[in-house]
């Protein structure tokens, strides 16, 4: 089925027709109607190909989102996920592209091919060269996450710094003065990984205001690598009560390291980090977390580069997300016999 037939079918042009497909060119009401009528009694679907030559848009957006590791974790599958439907609601198709750091083939096949009407940039280095490519090109593009100059993206984040902060003065407030820090891999944080390093820098910043023994560990991106690296916490010193992590696809091996080496969550050791919700109510006893909202912040990502694209020359918009401590059940007061209760303070 083509336009040639749709236009004969209705008695009309093919110009007339390829009109009121693309609203280039006013068509009357009556016209407009009786060409509906016909594409809905044949199933006509426009070639995707031709609607982009003919209204200068594909419908659809890029999803650049490289694997940090050989795979992809459970959270970065909750934010592709959570990028398609937001996209599906507004009738844009999703193409996913893996394309890492220097501006690889298939990020430059991506943009020099107009294969996509804007791109939503993950996987967020503080000094990222697919951004500033993009700036310089003009290019409709969100990311989720932050460069360390942000001021002219457009851009939805997590504040890692805050959230990381905030584990270590709720682990603070709970008696623990020896505490360690999970973070990603070791290869992410030299690349940059703006995550990775902002809670970093809000863990290490926060323990020295709190006056906290400390360790800092990276830690590959599955179990086996989250146990291996609990042994060497409990091993570097055994005065340790209480670990933040950032690393959820590493959670479930620390605490079957933990398990191993004796130690009761919460009654010896406490637990909490950053980590989405269905991922921290997976382990036991749950975790006590900063829940990560893969599905708002992948909303609020196409929502802005919707916009983006309807206005062109709109300022640049960005949103930081800060969500509180999900008190759940792996962190509790040094000492304590059994588990406890912690409600939140409603004042703080």
């Amino acid at each position: 089925m083509n336009i040639g037939e749709i236009a004969k079918q209705a008695g009309v042009s093919r110009s007339t027709v390829s009109y009121a497909l693309s609203g280039k060119r006013p068509v009357s009401d009556d016209t407009r109607e009786k060409i509906q009528r016909v594409i809905d009694e044949l199933g006509y679907r426009p070639n995707a190909s031709a609607r982009a030559l003919a209204n200068g848009r594909t419908s659809t957006i890029g999803l650049v989102f490289p694997p940090a590791g050989n795979h992809y974790t459970g959270m970065q599958l909750d934010f592709i996920g959570s990028v398609v439907e937001a996209a599906a609601a507004y009738d844009y198709d999703v193409l996913l592209s893996p394309s890492g750091v220097d501006s690889d083939r298939s990020f430059q096949r991506l943009l020099g091919e107009r294969r996509v009407d804007g791109a939503i940039l993950m996987e967020i280095r503080l000094l990222d060269d697919r951004v500033e490519h993009l700036l310089a090109e003009n290019f409709p593009s969100v990311c989720i996450g932050r460069t360390a100059q942000p001021e002219d993206d457009w851009w939805v984040g997590l504040d890692h710094t805050a959230l990381a902060a905030a584990c270590v003065h709720h682990l603070a407030d709970l008696g623990h003065r020896t505490i360690a820090f999970v973070n990603r891999p070791e290869r992410l944080l030299r690349a940059g990984y703006e995550s990775a390093h902002r809670g970093l820098d809000g863990f290490t910043k926060a323990a020295a205001e709190r006056g906290l023994t400390v360790h800092t560990y990276t830690c590959e991106d599955d179990a086996p690598s989250g146990q291996t690296c609990l042994e060497r916490i409990l091993r570097d010193d055994p005065a340790t009560t209480g670990l933040v992590t950032l690393n959820e696809a590493a959670l479930g091996g620390l605490y079957r390291g933990l398990a191993h080496a004796g130690r009761h969550v919460p009654r010896d050791f406490s637990v909490t980090g950053v980590v989405a919700a269905r991922w921290a109510e997976t382990v036991t006893p749950q975790l006590t977390a900063a829940d990560v909202p893969a599905a708002e912040m992948g909303r609020l990502a196409v929502e802005l580069l919707v916009e983006r694209l309807d206005q062109p020359d709109a300022s640049p918009r960005h949103q930081l997300l800060v969500p509180p401590i999900s008190l759940r059940a792996s962190t509790g007061p040094v000492g304590t016999a059994a588990p406890v209760s912690l409600v939140p303070d409603p004042h703080t």
